[in-house]
């Protein structure tokens, strides 16, 4: 039966998505030739404020939103996966410094709706030291950076929040020299465990800082996929087919479907994380999905007035399915420098305007000098197998001055064409990464 979408905010926990929890592993036969395993929760989940919470679900309409300019600007038909959390980060450092209509455009596209630069940055501490405690199952780590031209002096308030609220100690390099781009590349390697090995293809001796926030993440399948089940499968693309190879399970999980796509819901872990895979239905794509995630269109009013907003509700609030699930074992790399308009014209189109013109950008609490972003990049790689999913991104900013038990129904869900999927956090809701996959790398 179609389920409609609907307005609402139910941040259920992922242990709910199985069927039980128990204090021991517990093997349930679902009559078929495969078994699937309930995983022991012991889930720690992110205590937010009312008002973080619509600042976590206000920044996802900024996640969905970016994912809608990038798919509508990308036109290369190639797979892509950001980290619009990442953006988030480094823009919350440059909004601590900023005043006037440039935080107000800010924080409004953003999501925080002029809170406030301490009430952002309290936000931004309480995912940082919280975020990666929700399962000890899952490696999440959240890391910032300041790269300082030794030119250059940081405002004493603004390296004092950097410390306390972006565990971000400024670092003064000589930018002049050639040690300083292996410097800022070597963190973005390790930070990323080496998924993302470089930001900058060079220094730019005339700025005033780099402001870089890295986001790496790893997690195994709350129920792992048997890789003698994966075969190479047929893989119907927008413009053709090509053949992949495709894991294969039986397993227990959240399942619903509507008029624009299909999900389910894959928990890693304990549960509290998850990755939910959207599949267009018959006589839709990836595009009509994306329009639909996305908030344009809708009723603005509603969502501001009640600071609310969730469209994955009725995938977490629906009864788990016995799925015949298969999904492609794939990795996709994107740069945003890769786009037509890089990541600066990307949050233009959004409305992020004021802080990347160097005659209208008010950042004067930085440095002793006012500045403005003169570059932005973000670079992310995701790895989906049978174990599970390792994802990462880096995002870096360039700074200069202005001179209950119930019998399971039944669904097929093989994604065996392009598909949208969201890496996502329960009790925060808070999502880390959006991506397409196309088929085409």
């Amino acid at each position: 039966m179609k389920k409609e979408l609907f307005y609402g905010i139910t941040m259920m926990a992922m242990s709910s998505l199985l069927l039980s929890c128990s204090s021991s592993e517990e093997v349930l036969d679902l009559g078929t030739t495969k078994k699937m395993v309930n995983m022991v929760a012991d889930p720690k989940p992110v205590q937010l404020t009312q008002a973080q919470r619509a600042f976590a679900n206000d920044n996802n309409l900024f996640t969905l939103n970016f994912l809608k300019t990038v798919n509508e600007t990308d036109k290369s038909g190639k797979s892509f996966i950001y980290s619009p959390l990442s953006i988030t980060y480094v823009l919350g450092m440059v909004n601590d410094a900023a005043v006037g209509q440039t935080e107000q455009e800010l924080e409004q596209v953003l999501g925080f709706h002029r809170g406030g630069i301490q009430a952002v940055n309290d936000y931004c501490k309480n995912l940082i030291d919280n975020l990666p405690q929700v399962d000890n199952k899952v490696t999440l780590d959240i890391a910032n950076a300041i790269f300082l031209n030794k030119r250059y002096t940081l405002k004493q308030q603004f390296e004092k929040d950097m410390t306390t609220y972006y565990d971000a100690k400024a670092e003064a390099l000589d930018f002049s020299s050639p040690s300083t781009l292996g410097r800022i590349n070597g963190w973005c390697k390790e930070k990323t465990k080496g998924m993302i090995p470089t930001i900058l293809d060079a220094v730019n001796p005339d700025m005033m800082s780099y402001l870089l926030n890295a986001i790496y993440f790893k997690a195994n399948w709350a129920s792992e996929f048997d890789p003698k089940d994966t075969k190479e499968e047929q893989f119907q693309k927008e413009n053709g087919s090509t053949t992949l190879p495709m894991m294969h399970q039986n397993v227990l999980i959240r399942y619903m479907e509507n008029d624009i796509y299909s999900a389910v819901e894959i928990p890693y872990g304990n549960g509290m994380w998850s990755m939910c895979v959207m599949l267009p239905e018959e006589g839709k794509t990836t595009n009509d999905v994306i329009d639909y995630l996305a908030p344009t269109g809708r009723d603005k009013d509603e969502t501001v007035v009640n600071m609310q907003y969730d469209v994955f509700t009725p995938l977490y609030s629906s009864r788990p399915y016995e799925v015949d699930l298969k999904l492609p074992r794939f990795e996709t790399s994107s740069d945003t420098d890769d786009v037509q308009d890089n990541l600066i014209g990307l949050l233009n189109k959004m409305g992020i305007r004021l802080a990347f013109n160097p005659q209208q950008s008010e950042i004067p609490n930085m440095c002793e000098q006012p500045v403005y972003i003169n570059m932005m990049r973000q670079k992310a790689k995701i790895k989906v197998n049978e174990e599970g999913s390792e994802a990462a991104a880096v995002t870096i900013a360039g700074v200069l001055t202005t001179s209950a038990l119930q019998e399971p129904r039944k669904a097929v869900f093989h994604a065996n064409r392009p598909f949208v999927y969201v890496i996502r956090e329960s009790s925060s809701g808070v999502i880390l990464f959006v991506g397409k996959f196309t088929g085409e790398v």
